[in-house]
């Protein structure tokens, strides 16, 4: 559970920057290099690249590099593993509503 739980955290603590999402989105349309990846940013290389060290890190991304190109790839498992978790938290809270309405129905039918 703790290395289930540590894989969770990376990937939220990845995607809590705007950056890094905007990355992930770009790349769920398919592979791209670095610098296609960095054209649209107002940002140094530099950083562009540890952007992408976090992402992956994460879990959510992987990169090869061919001859001077690295082409990054969007890795959807980490993503199975978070729509599991928030799929576990909606149906406990679903659960905790429909408890509440039901007092409630009780609460107007005296």
């Amino acid at each position: 559970m703790a290395k289930h739980s540590l894989a969770l955290n990376r990937m939220f603590s990845a995607l809590a920057d705007p950056t890094r999402r905007r990355m992930v989105e770009r790349l769920a349309r398919g592979p791209a290099s670095v610098s296609e990846l960095a054209r649209p940013l107002k940002m140094a290389l530099p950083t562009v690249v540890q952007h992408l060290k976090v992402l992956e890190e994460s879990g959510l991304m992987t990169s090869e590099k061919i001859g001077r190109v690295r082409t990054c790839h969007i890795a959807l498992k980490p993503l199975d593993a978070a729509e599991a978790w928030l799929g576990k938290q909606r149906a406990a809270w679903a659960a905790k509503f429909d408890r509440f309405s039901a007092i409630v129905e009780e609460m107007d039918d005296e």
